[in-house]
């Protein structure tokens, strides 16, 4: 935990635009709704804000972000820390020659995919959602950065040792 993300008033602003969906997409899942949170111009830029403040100054190559909250979130962090974007999509969207990663969700498994030259050996980069394909093509992994942690699910542990920074982690109640 970030003392300094406890204590930002910021960040009850964001929590409060994240709306919580019981059921969704199979029964049992609480999905983390964060397209409330987009409504909110104020609540959506205090998230960027966040995690440029965090990551300016870095020295980070490229920003991955991954399908689909990665899109919304990885292009105004790269763009406001000058760094690339790179999409990692799910199979099959992206034309020409790609790399791929298994992963397991909460609810299932799937494969995310980047562009073959999109990250380089010696890239410093931020994967914003999850940790898929960079490290397999030399870049080093600076930090994962995610809007909301679910902290049941040990996702943290899948990041083999990797730096994660959370805004949020949503715990159910019992």
């Amino acid at each position: 935990m970030s003392d300094y993300r406890d204590e930002d008033p910021r960040i009850h602003g964001i929590r409060t635009k994240i709306r919580v969906v019981p059921n969704f997409p199979k029964p049992g899942i609480m999905f983390q709704d964060i397209t409330t949170l987009l409504l909110d111009p104020k609540a959506f830029k205090d998230t960027i804000d966040l995690f440029v403040e965090r990551y300016k100054g870095k020295n980070i190559s490229v920003v991955a972000g991954i399908e689909a909250r990665g899109f919304i979130f990885g292009p105004p962090i790269a763009l406001a820390i000058g760094a690339k974007f790179v999409p990692m999509r799910k199979p099959k969207k992206l034309p020409g020659k790609v790399i791929s990663q298994d992963y397991t969700l909460e609810y299932g498994r799937d494969r995310m995919e980047m562009h073959v030259g999109a990250v380089e050996a010696g890239d410093r980069a931020l994967v914003v959602d999850d940790l898929i394909a960079t490290e397999r093509v030399g870049a080093e992994v600076v930090e994962c950065a995610c809007v909301i942690e679910l902290p049941e699910l040990k996702g943290r542990e899948k990041l083999n040792g990797k730096p994660l920074y959370v805004l949020l982690e949503y715990y159910p109640e019992a």
